[in-house]
């Protein structure tokens, strides 16, 4: 016991310790992660793209387009309203409740629409549109603010731990995918011909409900007060001349390039492991690098908790990622893998590797931002950094379909129609940006200063 304190004082003290305790939990944790589990099933996409394609009369390829068209409206919804969410954490949730669940909604009177288009004999360009709207930019806002919204909360709770806690709820964006593909899946395969636009009406109301209670108990701590700024635009700029704007840059382009290169890998993920000859665990090595991606978020931003400086965290996800890559590439291990177990095991670590350092990126993103430029500003100046997310969305899969149509052929491999030597340029395109992204990393992105944390 302390000198001089009472019983009671003791017993007040911790009270009051075990209630912040509870409070980083109901209040930052789960909160954070009923929003990011709900907006992360937005990576499902593939699971019903080719279900969506086929009701409603169109090619797989045009289809597509309103998933990139969503990871783009993230990111600049993100951009855009971040000074909503540094106001406001309560007014962004509930946008992000209501934008993401009317999204799933309208997605599904679309698909409807189409179908019903299609059985009179004419495919309906009003429903691919409507997709497009509803699935891209409606719900987009929704990502790009739920995304947002818990992530500083989190890191004011967990401010000895921001890695960790940041980490936690970006784990949760990450392994929606994992938890909701086989749920998604079974829907499809039990509820008939229909099923396709009716799974979009029941996802929209269970994730409305579990949005909403998230929006409902997400609180910032007790007592915080926000910096004092004459304006948002004043604020934000002040906050970023704290740092050399060289920083800033280097931080937004290693994001985007990591984005771009894991999209382009990920994005032929199922076909390179045709190419190996495990088409039939395809969907088991989805979901376990699924859980790599999870876990590549939580690991690797609890890790940067115990750097000096956050960024070296970055140049082990481009190390690793350039050391994968090139094995693959130096023993043609898509070409040449079926049959040979050290191949296949190159190439699945690849795959792996790619993954965590893909959601490793995200989740040290907010915490290495606020390193360098304090708690001020920082669901700004993150929801602008996330705009390098919307560009990646959109040319990290399309570099990758391009590459594969335009280098190499399509040949029969393992039983299927496939292009080794595509996903391989693929990987050798990559390994040159992962190498560009460490120069960043190395010569761009300073050290951070010792007083970022009392910025503004």
């Amino acid at each position: 016991m302390i000198a001089g304190s009472s019983p009671a004082m003791t017993k007040s003290s911790e009270g009051k310790k075990m209630k912040n305790i509870q409070n980083k939990w109901l209040r930052g944790a789960i909160p954070a992660l009923l929003l990011h589990c709900s907006i992360g099933t937005v990576y499902c996409w593939s699971i019903f793209s080719q279900e969506i394609a086929n009701y409603i009369g169109f090619s797989k390829g045009a289809v597509e387009w309103a998933f990139s068209f969503a990871i783009f409206f993230l990111g600049m919804s993100a951009a855009f309203l971040g000074g909503l969410v540094e106001k406001n954490i309560h007014k962004s949730s509930l946008i992000a409740s209501i934008t993401f669940a009317l999204g799933m909604a309208g997605t599904g009177f679309f698909i409807w629409y189409g179908g019903k288009c299609l059985q009179a004999g004419q495919p309906s360009v009003l429903a691919l549109v409507g997709i497009y709207i509803s699935y891209g930019f409606i719900m987009g806002i929704g990502l790009g603010t739920g995304y947002l919204s818990p992530v500083k909360t989190l890191m004011l709770w967990f401010q000895d731990k921001k890695g960790l806690a940041t980490g936690l709820a970006v784990a949760g964006f990450g392994a929606a995918k994992a938890i909701a593909s086989p749920i998604m899946q079974g829907m499809l395969d039990n509820m008939g011909p229909t099923g396709i636009y009716k799974m979009f009406y029941i996802l929209a109301g269970v994730y409305f409900v579990m949005m909403f209670v998230g929006h409902l108990i997400l609180a910032k701590p007790e007592g915080w007060v926000e910096p004092q700024k004459k304006t948002k635009e004043e604020g934000i700029i002040a906050t970023l001349k704290t740092e050399p704007i060289t920083s800033y840059i280097g931080i937004w382009l290693m994001f985007y390039i990591n984005i771009t290169c894991g999209l382009a890998i990920i994005s032929q993920e199922k076909m390179i492991v045709k190419c190996i000859g495990l088409g039939a665990s395809a969907g088991i090595i989805s979901t376990i690098s699924a859980l790599f991606n999870a876990g590549g978020r939580l690991g690797f931003s609890a890790w940067a908790d115990k750097m000096k400086d956050r960024n070296t965290i970055y140049k082990m996800i481009f190390a690793l990622s350039i050391i994968s890559t090139l094995i693959v590439l130096f023993t043609k291990g898509i070409a040449n893998g079926a049959g040979n177990i050290l191949l296949i095991i190159f190439v699945l670590a690849l795959i792996f590797i790619v993954n965590a350092g893909y959601g490793g990126g995200f989740s040290n993103v907010p915490t290495l931002l606020s390193d360098h430029y304090g708690m001020g500003n920082i669901s700004a100046i993150h929801g602008i950094t996330l705009s390098a997310w919307a560009f990646a969305g959109l040319s990290g899969n399309q570099m990758a379909s391009y590459i594969v149509n335009h280098v190499g052929e399509f040949v029969e491999v393992s039983g299927v129609k496939a292009n080794p030597t595509g996903y391989q340029t693929v990987l050798i395109v990559t390994t040159i940006l992962y190498a560009v992204a460490m120069c960043l990393c190395l010569f761009l992105v300073r050290p951070m200063k010792k007083n970022a944390q009392a910025a503004a």
